[in-house]
């Protein structure tokens, strides 16, 4: 299935500039319907940066757990992976935030207009729901 960006929340100036204060905003990206297993690796989701962006926090969630294995997530910038140690769900949970190996962001800087895509390297099994958050805020 394409995944679609959910949403992305993101505030300005009351006077119509830029604010002099970071605001986080996320991208709420689903990468697999809410009821299929997730029974293939690869690109589950592209898309553009919309502007500059530096992200400050990863995560993923499922909708189903993995009855065994690890699901495991990559984040790349225009081919190139930001993440020294890729998101990971432990079998049994639905949040990467209660994994025992947390992702660590190598590049949080992502240009405005690069190719971002969400990659599955590893599906687990059974788990359905994927849903890949990117926190941070736009660069000033």
């Amino acid at each position: 299935m394409g995944g679609n960006i959910i949403g992305t929340f993101t505030s300005s100036h009351t006077h119509g500039g830029e604010s002099p204060y970071i605001r986080t905003t996320s991208f709420v990206c689903a990468c697999s319907d809410e009821t299929t297993a997730i029974d293939s690796t690869g690109t589950k989701l592209t898309f553009y940066m919309p502007y500059a962006y530096t992200v400050s926090e990863v995560r993923a969630s499922l909708t189903t757990t993995s009855s065994s294995g690890t699901p495991t997530i990559d984040i790349s910038e225009d081919g190139t992976t930001i993440l020294s140690t890729k998101i990971t769900i432990d079998s049994g949970d639905l949040i990467s935030t209660d994994s025992t190996t947390q992702p660590v962001i190598d590049d949080s800087a992502l240009a405005d207009k690069s190719k971002i895509t969400i990659d599955v390297d590893v599906t687990g099994t059974d788990a359905t729901g994927l849903i890949v958050y990117i926190i941070g805020y736009k660069t000033l």
